[in-house]
């Protein structure tokens, strides 16, 4: 969305500040918060600088609001915030600022003056890279239903159930939730590419080990490592594209690697039915393996370490910005002024302000600067900082000293900037030690303190839905399709059942960012230019039309005997509603909370594998096999149903939930 679909509305600020001001300057109170509701969302009662809330203010300029309420961070993170979390002078001057090579576009994150920063490879490198991993990402998202349709042949050679046979999909998404949470902090410590070639050796282990099994448990241990081995394709990646693509060439790039792993959960199964088909069931886990051996040689020839410390410089504000004074009735007036190109009423506001206000926008009072409320409190600055000197790249705080709120720049960083271009060779390096300082725990018990954030608790749980209703079918589709009494498919027209849900997946995730933005763009240009993630919430209504639609018509037409074609017709709405959701949620998730970007994707793929995955896994399949598919799917339906209702509170409160985490500040107390 770009601030030209925008324009501010003096009537439009009037419903989110309050009723407009007298002309009388001296008559203002600073104390007047802004408007209780706005755009069907209630306002925080203190202030609109709340984190995740944009505002447009021009065609060239827009504004993220409640920067000074994020505190900064302890620790690094898998993905870059994009933003510094401090006070912050207003932006450096544009011509400054390194453009692409035709000058349109202003290069974000600025990269450094070395050839080793990832940003300054060529082109070929990094989409060597994007492709090699994303090959990776399309196997590893395929390797939980693998064996889906070959759920009865293992069930006759180990004389077990089918239902006890769909445990192998519960404990292998066991092992994604469990390897994702040691898998991101090792990779903030060590480095994506020591886990990525790590994880696709225990890859072929682990493959080899469920195609030799000799008993049915020795299967499902195995199972629960392979998830472990293939956890990183779900919580990395996301942060690799973010260290080799500026931000203008990522959303086509994590397009490609989204399209590939949602490809691979549907197309992988696809191929292993025809494997079990044609050569049986343990050929599928052997042929497998070969294929993440030779992924692997792409892994290590094409895809090396891209971690870059780029945390930003610590500078002190010298100058203020206009929009401290926007939570008062003056900052209505200035708005409206600016509206209407009234220049001598803009200037004459702004002396206004300037006179009453020496510190505002971002930069808080001297006395305030560093604490945001009674509940967080960060230190004051140091010395370096009150002379206006920028700490990081330039001098490298000693680890003993440094603010304990502020993390220490990287000496691998540090180094490489020093010398000249790696070449091919060097580049293959697979360990490059330790790459900062953070404590293991501490990263990896973050994620788990998001949960407590509202709005990723519900992103959590609307994205543990739309990916763990895709895996229940996978896990019933053989007691549906193979059943005698109903299709009586083979493993590889059941197999060919999965073109269905690749379809509506490649559908939804195309159709879901654009419908979203289309919305977003109306509501943010009604809310007088100020967008609200909330806005995205929106989409909760064709969430529950598809998903809630398909899984009750799938239910049903597989109890009553339809066509093959119709619960297959189902299956693919399902699949669209479901990518719908996921996009829904990882969006929101990331709009409210830029900067805990890499935890949150943690949080939300650990919730969906153990909280969703294993759960439905232990009992989904005897309830099938006692129930039938219609009283199945219909409460399904119904679960899914209160999960999408629940974005209404959501959308109401969501963001004051962002305004009471921010003033909390429970992510950095840990």
């Amino acid at each position: 969305m770009t601030s030209r679909d925008v324009s501010i509305t003096p009537s439009r600020w009037t419903r989110l500040f309050g009723n407009r001001a007298s002309n009388n300057a001296d008559s203002t109170s600073d104390s007047i918060g802004p408007a209780k509701w706005t755009m069907g969302i209630l306002n925080d009662r203190e202030t609109v600088e709340v984190p995740g809330s944009v505002l447009l203010l021009a065609e060239d300029r827009n504004e993220s609001l409640g920067l000074r309420n994020i505190h900064a961070r302890t620790s690094h993170s898998s993905i870059p915030a994009g933003f510094a979390v401090e006070p912050q002078s207003p932006r450096p001057a544009v011509a400054s600022k390194k453009r692409t090579d035709d000058g349109t576009i202003i290069l974000d994150p600025q990269p450094d003056d070395s050839a080793n920063d990832p940003l300054n490879w060529p082109s070929w490198r990094r989409d060597a890279a994007l492709l090699s991993l994303g090959f990776y990402c399309m196997i590893g998202g395929g390797i939980t239903p693998l064996i889906a349709a070959g759920f009865t042949d293992v069930a006759e050679e180990f004389d077990v159930s089918v239902e006890k046979v769909a445990l192998t999909t519960g404990l292998c998404m066991t092992g994604l939730g469990i390897g994702a949470v040691i898998a991101s902090p090792t990779a903030i410590l060590y480095g994506k590419r020591l886990i990525y070639l790590a994880g696709a050796i225990i890859f072929i282990g682990t493959a080899l080990w469920s195609g030799l099994s000799p008993s049915f448990e020795s299967l499902l241990v195995a199972r629960v490592f392979q998830g472990i081995s293939v956890s990183p394709v779900e919580c990395l990646p996301s942060a690799t594209i973010a260290e080799i693509f500026f931000l203008h060439e990522r959303a086509y790039r994590i397009g490609i690697y989204t399209l590939l792993l949602l490809g691979g959960k549907n197309l992988i199964p696809l191929a292993g039915a025809a494997i079990i088909g044609k050569l049986g069931w343990r050929w599928a886990f052997f042929i497998m393996a070969m294929v993440v051996a030779f992924a692997f040689c792409l892994l290590f020839l094409f895809v090396p370490e891209t971690f870059w410390d780029r945390t930003p410089s610590r500078k002190a504000s010298h100058k203020s910005s206009l929009l401290r004074c926007m939570s008062s009735r003056r900052g209505e007036q200035l708005l409206s002024a600016m509206a209407e190109g009234n220049k001598s009423d803009e200037k004459a506001l702004i002396r206004s302000t300037n006179e009453n206000h020496k510190h505002v926008g971002f930069s808080a009072d001297p006395e305030d600067q560093y604490k945001i409320s009674s509940e967080g409190a960060a230190p004051s600055p140091t010395e370096n900082e009150k002379n206006g000197e920028p700490s990081g790249s330039a001098k490298q705080p000693d680890p003993e000293t440094a603010s304990p709120n502020y993390p220490v720049p990287s000496n691998y960083t540090q180094d490489l900037r020093q010398k000249p271009a790696q070449s091919f060779v060097q580049h293959m390096k697979v360990f490059n030690g330790r790459l900062n300082n953070d404590n293991w725990f501490k990263v990896m018990i973050r994620p788990f303190i998001l949960l407590v954030y509202p709005a990723v608790l519900w992103s959590a749980i609307m994205y543990s839905c739309s990916i763990g209703w895709l895996i229940v079918l996978a896990e019933t589709m053989a007691m549906i399709y193979r059943d005698p009494h109903r299709y009586n498919f083979t493993a590889i027209q059941t197999g060919l059942v999965y073109l269905a849900p690749f379809t509506g997946a490649v559908l939804g995730t195309g159709v879901a960012g654009k419908i979203s933005d289309i919305f977003v763009r109306s509501m943010a240009r009604r809310n007088g230019g100020l967008y609200e993630p909330e806005f995205r919430l929106i989409m909760a209504l064709p969430i529950l039309i598809t998903t809630c639609m398909g899984l009750i018509g799938f239910g049903w037409s597989a109890e009553v005997h339809d066509e093959w074609i119709v619960p297959t017709i189902f299956f693919g709405i399902i699949s669209f509603g479901c990518s719908l959701g996921s996009t829904t949620s990882i969006t929101f998730c990331v709009d409210s909370y830029r900067q805990y970007a890499g935890e949150a994707l943690v949080t939300l793929n650990f919730t969906k594998n153990i909280a969703h995955g294993l759960v439905f896994s232990l009992f989904v399949s005897h309830w099938l096999d006692k129930d039938g598919p219609k009283r199945v799917f219909m409460w399904i339906g119904i679960i899914q149903l209160i999960v999408c209702l629940f974005s209404i509170p959501m959308y109401i409160f969501g963001k004051r939930a962002r305004m009471w985490t921010a003033r909390k500040n429970l992510m950095e107390k840990w």
